[in-house]
């Protein structure tokens, strides 16, 4: 799929934010309770989020050019990281708001109706999550993971507040609903550390998850068995793009059309190991010493 289609998962998450912001407002003017107004919040930040992501997926499709000669894939960690700031943000919102509650207390009317508006957001937001994971997963795209994760957060908030909701019609404790707020609130916040914490990484150019590293390292093992050895391999992600770079020690009495050949053969077998990757490949004589003095990232002159 090109990159610049997936956009279209972008406006899906904004037209679900737009639903569920649209649902859970109504149902927190009904019942006034203050996880639904939590709960609304998140999705004010959803939507916020969901604009940020289709920004960045729309800059990251675009192709390499002569300043970004290696693409733009990473702008995607800019929108991974916003996203983790807003849900942070909202994490502090609602803590706030649960507080006040506890200090000025206000009874929660027409449960019924709120609990039948907070299951139908919460489907809406389930079923657009699981489409942008599914599509974050197939087009290894960061950006797509991130509004999923978040849109699950909203799910999960949702389902504590649907849960709140009942306990305080089941036991008349009015308290519970504040409780659930917080805990939300703690739990949400973690998500979005977790989600700054993926961006820095990535912004830091961390190497490929081992899953990947393990299938890279598997094909050139596989090749030591034709009478050749590698070192100074070097992984790394921008975005939904992976790079690397392995220096690959052929003997010293074969041509260089016999050296190239094997490289293309490599490159190609790491190409279908591992989606999205550039791979780049230093040859060099096995028998030669001075082969083994660049394994460094920064090679020293002598």
């Amino acid at each position: 799929m090109a990159r610049s289609s997936i956009t279209k998962y972008a406006w899906l998450s904004i037209l679900a934010a737009i639903s569920t912001i649209v649902l859970k407002s109504s149902a927190y003017f009904i019942t006034g309770s203050v996880g639904l107004l939590s709960d609304a919040a998140e999705s004010l930040v959803n939507l916020l989020g969901a604009g940020i992501a289709l920004a960045m997926l729309t800059i990251a499709a675009r192709p390499p050019d002569e300043e970004h000669l290696f693409g733009h894939g990473k702008a995607e960690y800019f929108a991974c990281g916003a996203e983790g700031v807003l849900i942070l943000l909202a994490a502090i919102s609602i803590s706030v708001m649960a507080v006040n509650r506890f200090i000025n207390p206000v009874p929660i009317q027409e449960i019924g109706i709120g609990l039948i508006i907070i299951a139908i957001a919460s489907l809406i937001n389930f079923v657009v999550a699981r489409i942008l994971l599914s599509a974050g997963e197939k087009n290894n795209s960061v950006t797509l993971e991130a509004d999923a994760h978040h849109l699950m957060t909203d799910v999960w908030t949702s389902i504590g507040v649907f849960a709140g909701i009942s306990a305080v019609a089941l036991t008349g404790w009015q308290p519970l609903d504040q409780i659930v707020a917080l805990c939300l609130a703690c739990y949400i916040g973690w998500m979005g550390f977790k989600l700054i914490r993926r961006s820095v990484l990535g912004l830091m150019d961390s190497a490929l998850p081992d899953e990947k590293c393990n299938g890279v390292i598997e094909v050139l093992e596989k090749y030591k068995s034709r009478g050749i050895d590698y070192h100074a391999l070097r992984t790394r992600q921008a975005g939904s793009r992976c790079f690397v770079s392995v220096h690959v020690l052929v003997p010293g009495t074969w041509t260089v059309q016999h050296g190239h050949e094997l490289l293309e053969e490599l490159e190609e077998d790491i190409r279908k190991e591992v989606m999205y990757v550039t791979v780049f490949t230093h040859l060099e004589p096995i028998e030669d010493p001075v082969s083994e003095e660049d394994i460094e990232l920064d090679r020293c002159s002598k």
